[in-house]
């Protein structure tokens, strides 16, 4: 799940940005949200706070009760993983941003070509957190990382009731359900049969009269059922 986070005090100005993000999603598979918020106020902070997946905030410098940049310091004393896009009206605070050195994406001036530097900047959030992604958990008291961009498929192991997990160089067998590596991958992975889960990002070719799906390392595998198969490698 990506969750969007935009702070500006102006309402036409979330609108606005809450379009764009809504443009850009409509062709992507990963499941996000957007909270919206017109100044840093209680409900900001409490979003803030919570352990959610794959921020993305988009900030107003200046609000009626805040400074944006102040919230960013208080963002990265303990998040350094979450992307911060800076947006304002007044753009000579760009050189008091970079001296702060708060680990920013970027500064968008709300006067200058607006609409394509939000966007271009929404997508190169989107490709940082996607090489960030990682399905990770524990299992048997052992600590698993796992890069979504190195996993080609997951198959549900019915005789030994666990999921494998194949990327380019190992398997790995892990006592989860399928729903549970679904969630935890955050959407990344589309289901090409009830047993299978499968990286579109990885598959180069795929027959559909056949059923036969092919990654872009040369492995290839058939789990593909009727019901799933119209919803598998879109771009294929």
């Amino acid at each position: 799940m990506i969750n969007f986070i935009v702070v500006d005090d102006f309402k036409e100005m979330t609108k606005k940005v809450e379009l764009i993000i809504n443009k850009i999603m409509m062709n992507n598979k990963v499941d996000y949200k957007i909270h919206i918020f017109e100044d840093y106020n209680k409900d900001f902070k409490n979003i803030m706070n919570e352990p959610l997946t794959n921020k993305i905030y988009l900030l107003d410098i200046e609000t009626k009760s805040a400074s944006g940049i102040d919230v960013a310091r208080v963002i990265r004393k303990t998040d350094l993983d979450s992307v911060i896009i800076f947006i304002t009206a007044h753009e000579e605070l760009s050189s008091i941003i970079v001296k702060e050195q708060l680990m920013v994406l970027t500064f968008i001036c709300k006067f200058d070509n607006f609409e394509y530097k939000v966007r271009s900047s929404i997508m190169k959030a989107l490709a940082y957190i996607g090489k960030k992604m990682a399905i990770k958990f524990s299992d048997n008291n052992v600590l698993y990382i796992i890069p979504i961009n190195d996993i080609l498929y997951i198959i549900h192991d019915n005789v030994e009731r666990k999921c494998l997990i194949k990327t380019s160089g190992s398997i790995y067998k892990i006592g989860k359900t399928l729903a549970e590596l679904f969630d935890l991958a955050g959407g990344t992975l589309t289901y090409s049969h009830r047993s299978c889960l499968v990286n579109e990002n990885r598959i180069v070719k795929f027959n559909k009269k056949e059923k036969v799906i092919i990654f872009d390392n040369g492995d290839s595998i058939n789990i593909v059922s009727d019901s799933y198969k119209k919803g598998v490698c879109q771009k294929c």
